[in-house]
């Protein structure tokens, strides 16, 4: 799958920003921070790679329903679901 440039930009954004949040959780921890503080920036992580997932499913929803990996078949309607449905 082809993903246009701007949207790489932005997932690559997505995913950094993530990776510093779940630095941030896991030093949370080592230094025993209260639960709910924790499982709210976990939260937040995880937020961060749906959205990072789901920016790259749209950018690449075209691409993908045209044609799955160069020479493969396009991507039934049921494929494309089952892709995006992953995130959820």
């Amino acid at each position: 799958m082809k993903v246009d440039d701007d949207a790489v930009t932005g997932v690559l954004n997505r995913l950094r920003r993530a990776q510093g949040q779940l630095a941030g959780v896991i030093a949370m921890i080592e230094a025993g921070r209260d639960c709910t503080d924790v499982v709210t920036q976990l939260a937040a992580v995880s937020r961060a790679l749906d959205r990072a997932g789901f920016k790259i499913i749209a950018s690449g929803m075209r691409q993908c329903a045209a044609t799955a990996d160069g020479d493969a078949p396009p991507m039934s309607q049921e494929e494309l679901e089952k892709l995006f449905l992953a995130l959820a």
